[in-house]
């Protein structure tokens, strides 16, 4: 299937591009684009297929250059935040048409909850850091928690970046609004 580049597919991938080069950037721990790109792309990408498949891509690619720039790109539970990328690309789906401040907003909060609660599983599971037992994940859980405010704060100020930043360029260039 071929891609139909249209004014609005470049401005939501250039978005996203942008989005995912500022993981290069130093920056607080897990204050990063990762779940705001997922969200963007599943509001904004009309063909469900390319919605998961280009912000993964776009992932994928910045994982593997700060594995080329630091040696921190691949690491034993990545599936879990690919897999968390992904749902919250779906939580994007839930959002198409109801692109309000409150709507993004607590679709940016489900996100983030998601994201923490599927990749700490992940770390519980994949490293032995913790015993394999309930109260090893209740400690892996409780552990995270300080990641977790950067998390939230991530998301919440790339989701006001991306989606601002697109609901401007729709008003200033309604040729954007288009579908």
């Amino acid at each position: 299937m071929k891609i139909e580049f249209t004014p609005r597919l470049k401005f939501v991938l250039a978005l996203i591009g942008l989005a995912a080069l500022s993981r290069l950037l130093p920056h607080p721990f897990n204050f990063t684009p990762i779940g705001a790109m997922a969200l963007f792309a599943g509001t904004y990408i009309s063909n469900k297929k390319h919605a998961f498949l280009l912000p993964v891509l776009t992932l994928l690619a910045s994982d593997i250059l700060l594995q080329l720039v630091n040696g921190s790109g691949f690491y034993r539970d990545m599936i879990f935040v690919y897999g968390s990328f992904a749902l919250i690309t779906g939580i994007g789906f839930l959002l198409r048409g109801h692109e309000q401040r409150q709507t993004i907003m607590v679709a940016s909060l489900v996100s983030s909850i998601a994201f923490f609660l599927i990749t700490n599983f992940g770390t519980w599971l994949m490293w032995d850091i913790y015993p394999k037992t309930g109260a090893g994940l209740i400690s892996c859980y409780i552990a995270g928690i300080p990641f977790f405010k950067g998390t939230i704060m991530g998301d919440l100020f790339f989701n006001l970046a991306l989606f601002g930043s697109f609901a401007l360029a729709k008003w200033r260039f309604p040729v954007l609004a288009a579908k």
